[in-house]
């Protein structure tokens, strides 16, 4: 355990954060030392929040600049142009997911780590508190028992052997011997302010990793919930989902970039006490505990001298003392004074349960426990906890990212979705190749009044009841003939097979065919019509 400590290295990356520049508010670097009473080290930690705020602030300002030029700029209804600008918006939200999904597991990851870390640091410390605490317990017991239990049998007994004047000089020396325990004991550090200091940093630390592991849970999932629903929007071009789904954007990017401000000072600081935690132990203690005593349990080496080992050694040679001069009262004294045996035995029995005890107390005081906790805790912190707190700052500034893209695309595909919507609104409703006109009529048969001699759904009824004509002759002129067959697809082949033999309805035509035909007198329409009828 002694050349694990001497080899102890604190890893690389705390040092890498520790070098970050240590900036006051006043803009005075200042030094890097853990200090987390001095305002100055606060206000270092307060600036790197301060550094994430700006980049919110910048992030939230070139989405203003991009949203503005977007409306601004006036958009290309050509068809060439939207099929770029719908592979931009989908390239953008393939992006925006993947980048969304790896942040998130890499910030469940970060908060796992981040909390085994801190799992294992309170862990340590409720061991140290339990064997501070069991030292404590045995100092208190011992020497009640040596001040009260010892001095009421060495009183009766000095009564009972009153006329041996060589027994009462036993019963003094053992009295001497006694008192000579108890300077011992109160030698010992008061472990009772440092235990509940212990106590209390550990259930402080436990309470805050609890809602922190929380309040990070919930962001992982309100993030991959808002990516998904930002997806299915895109997917059912909604475009109220996407507009709320932008809302919620916006609000979890600026969760991200808070996240990452709170992360980053919280990794500095902690990789400040990682570099030199010694330190730091030996200014707290200070006045509460020697520093020769921190540094035995700190570094626990073979060339640290133990500071309890006088006070203990002078323990176990008071009470060998004490039970050789029992030993003998019992062997000479009771023969005289039968009544002396039961006191003697009393006091026998307190020298045995202390002698257990100061076992006990030898074995809690030994360097090793205490130090494997510092160590796990040392570990627990600087390796497993700032490396968390580090993958947590990646999900940040991924997650910033992720819904930077999302942000861009969402105004751009809303803006598609509303030019669709505009140009099927701009369709004639009397159309009669318009499908919302076909759906009109399919849902409403009573409007037989429509303008529309090739209405697939008024013709659906007598489809049964009809042979497949044969083939008529038109007696319109051939310029006419033509012009309706070139009206209709400009196939000759096959204007005279009749709409209702094809089993579906005539496709929507384009712009300059919607043109030709309106451009059609009513005489055309009447005379091409009878003409189909015949």
């Amino acid at each position: 355990m002694s050349s694990a400590r001497v080899d102890y290295i604190a890893p690389w990356w705390t040092y890498w954060l520790h070098n970050f520049p240590h900036i006051n508010l006043r803009l005075q670097p200042i030094d890097n030392s853990f200090q987390p009473e001095e305002e100055n080290y606060q206000q270092s930690l307060i600036f790197l929040g301060c550094v994430a705020a700006a980049g919110l602030g910048l992030n939230l300002l070139c989405l203003a600049i991009y949203l503005s030029c977007l409306c601004c700029c006036q958009k290309d209804e050509e068809e060439e142009s939207k099929k770029p600008n719908s592979c931009c918006v989908t390239w953008s939200a393939v992006a925006a997911g993947l980048i969304t999904c790896i942040a998130v597991g890499v910030g469940f990851y970060g908060n796992s780590e981040t909390n085994d870390g801190v799992y294992q640091l309170t862990y340590s410390l409720y061991n140290a508190n339990h064997t501070l605490g069991g030292v404590d317990s045995l100092v208190t017991g011992t020497m009640g028992n040596m001040r009260s239990g010892l001095h009421q049998h060495l009183a009766r007994l000095d009564e009972i052997f009153s006329t041996r004047g060589d027994y009462v000089q036993t019963l003094q020396f053992m009295q001497q011997m006694a008192d000579n325990v108890i300077k011992q004991l109160l030698g010992l550090p008061d472990w009772e302010e440092a235990k509940v200091d212990l106590a209390s940093i550990a259930d402080q630390t436990a309470n805050m990793e609890y809602y922190r592991w929380l309040t990070y849970l919930l962001l992982l999932i309100l993030d991959l919930i808002i990516c998904l629903l930002a997806c299915l929007g895109l997917a059912k071009q909604s475009r109220w989902l996407l507009t709320t789904m932008m809302v919620f954007g916006v609000l979890t990017l600026v969760l991200s970039w808070t996240s990452l401000g709170a992360d980053l000072a919280t990794a500095v600081g902690t990789s400040d006490f990682c570099v030199s935690p010694d330190k730091f132990l030996l200014s707290q203690t200070k006045g509460v505990i020697g520093s020769d005593i921190v540094h035995y349990y700190l570094y626990c080496n073979q060339t640290l001298s133990n500071p309890f080992q006088q006070p203990l050694t002078i323990f176990q040679r008071s009470l060998t003392t004490m039970q050789i001069q029992i030993q003998g009262l019992l062997q000479f004294a009771v023969p005289l004074f039968p009544t002396a045996e039961r006191d003697l035995l009393g006091i026998q029995h307190v020298l045995n349960s202390s002698e257990a005890s100061l076992h006990q107390l030898t074995a809690l005081l030994d360097c090793r426990g205490l130090n494997k906790d510092y160590l796990d805790a040392m570990v627990g912190v600087c390796y497993d906890g700032v490396e968390g707190v580090l993958y947590l700052c990646l999900f940040s500034t991924l997650a910033a990212c992720a819904f930077t893209v999302m942000l861009c695309a969402i105004p751009r595909a809303w803006r598609q979705i509303a030019c669709r919507e505009r140009d099927y609104d701009d369709i004639d409703e009397e159309d009669p190749f318009n499908p919302r006109a076909r759906r009109m009529a399919s849902q409403n048969p009573n409007l037989t009044n429509m303008h529309s001699f090739c209405s697939y759904s008024s013709s659906m009824g007598s489809q049964n009841s009809l042979h497949p004509p044969a083939p008529a002759v038109s007696n319109a002129p051939v310029s006419e003939y033509m012009n309706q067959a070139a009206l209709f697809g400009g196939n000759p082949r096959h204007e005279n097979v009749p709409l209702i033999g094809r089993g579906s309805p005539p496709p929507s035509y384009s712009p300059s065919m919607r043109a030709t035909y309106l451009s059609m007198t009513e005489e055309q329409i009447r005379h091409f019509g009878n003409d189909f009828q015949a």
